[in-house]
């Protein structure tokens, strides 16, 4: 077992390789604890789309000690909620409740994650739950002309696939198809418990100890998915709707690019708010849209940017040169000085409002230590942002947004 410490924040790894991430605050009397598995849908094979998100729903359904129905009741009947969540790159379960609860959320969740039972009838019953949630979302043209870029930005690369899967592949899981995704993947080494709140790290880490027990170490699996090249490209769809939806974007950078920052600022500039260039220049000058918003999504090696704007379809060809305007006005001309610090103070405020929540608190750990192997100090994060000048912004932007790279995505209303 190894141990380290900063500040408020301790982190040990077991024996058998979990890793117990704590940040302890004296002044709350709640803790937000998760189990986190570095797993998510990029490691999927085609025949194994949706795995990851639909054992996330699975490990609600019943364990060896716990019905369906105990094992929501026993945290929320004691003042705490439970939910769970997954991304292309992990899966986690999370609770918050009062912090003299904690080894009881600790219990149902070492408990789902080991000794899930997966019912054949729960199987069935989830699988019909799975595909109406597609259902729901390819009810919402947001949501559905945003997946459709994400699949061109990430062409035949698991990255490009919904997070939910097919309907074809979900319906062909079998139950051992399960055991064997949990016992390839959910070992140890593959889990971090992150806890932030009023928590003794000491106590809980005895405590993960006993609960882990049964979890033994594992040869750690390597996981590779080299990406696919990126080609821009237009796609244009339609479906029975009133509005246009549009993005225009590229592929963006990975979670440890040096230029994330540099991004970072230009995001916030362009479409980080309602003061944002963007949102001024198109829904407040002209009136076109009541939605647009760009998009900034991370990876390991690799990310989303883009915009996004819900119009009328008579107004598309003036919103796409509006875009691209803006785009190319942060390539020509220096952001102002003032423009520049207000969009640093918002992102920093931005950061500082967020972490008053334990549950992002409990996130940031977990995220860190998985992508990073150490927890980024906030004053780190403050500070990268400010470094930022406006010649780095023109540069940067002077390549990243060249018009060339551009990819399009259009849902239009049927005729």
């Amino acid at each position: 077992m190894s141990n380290t410490q900063s500040e408020r924040i301790d982190i040990t790894k077991l024996d058998n390789g979990l890793t117990v991430i704590t940040e302890h605050f004296d002044f709350v009397k709640s803790v937000a604890i998760g189990v986190w598995i570095k797993i998510g849908s990029r490691y999927e094979r085609v025949e194994q789309a949706g795995i990851t998100h639909f054992l996330e729903h699975m490990l609600f359904k019943g364990t060896e000690r716990r019905s369906a129905f105990e094992i929501v009741s026993t945290i929320e009947s004691r003042g705490g909620y439970m939910n769970a969540m997954t991304s292309n790159e992990y899966t986690a379960y999370y609770i918050r409740c009062i912090h003299s609860e904690i080894d009881t959320a600790l219990d149902v969740l070492s408990d789902m994650v080991q000794h899930a039972s997966f019912p054949e009838v729960e199987i069935t019953k989830e699988k019909k739950v799975v595909v109406e949630e597609m259902k729901m979302y390819r009810d919402s043209p947001d949501d559905l002309v945003i997946e459709e870029f994400v699949s061109q930005i990430f062409e035949n690369h698991p990255l490009g696939r919904p997070i939910l899967g097919y309907e074809e592949t979900v319906n062909n899981f079998s139950r051992q198809n399960l055991i064997d995704f949990i016992q390839e993947h959910y070992a140890p080494e593959n889990i971090i418990l992150s806890v932030a709140g009023n928590v003794n790290h000491n106590a809980l880490v005895e405590k993960a100890k006993e609960k882990f027990s049964q979890t033994e170490k594992r040869d750690r699996i390597e996981k590779s998915d080299l990406l696919s090249p990126y080609r821009p490209n237009q796609k244009r769809f339609t479906k029975d709707i009133e509005q246009t939806h549009y993005v225009i974007g590229k592929r963006g950078l990975g979670i440890d690019d040096p230029d994330r920052y540099k991004l970072l600022v230009l995001n916030s500039i362009l479409g980080g708010g309602m003061s944002s260039r963007l949102h001024q220049n198109v829904r407040e000058k002209f009136g076109y849209c009541y939605s647009i918003h760009t998009m900034l999504q991370s990876y390991l090696n690799a990310g989303i940017f883009g915009v996004y704007v819900g119009t009328d379809e008579d107004y598309l060809d003036h919103v796409r040169e509006l875009v691209i305007a803006e785009f190319e006005k942060v390539q020509q001309e220096k952001i102002s000085t003032k423009e520049l610090e207000d969009s640093k103070t918002q992102l920093k405020g931005y950061l500082l409002l967020g972490y008053e929540s334990m549950n992002n608190r409990m996130r940031r750990l977990a995220t860190n230590h998985m992508f990073f192997d150490r927890i980024i100090p906030l004053e780190e994060i403050e500070q990268k942002i400010e470094e930022v000048t406006a010649e780095d912004l023109q540069n940067f932007a002077g390549s990243f947004l060249d018009k060339n790279e551009l990819s399009e995505t259009i849902l239009t209303p049927q005729s």
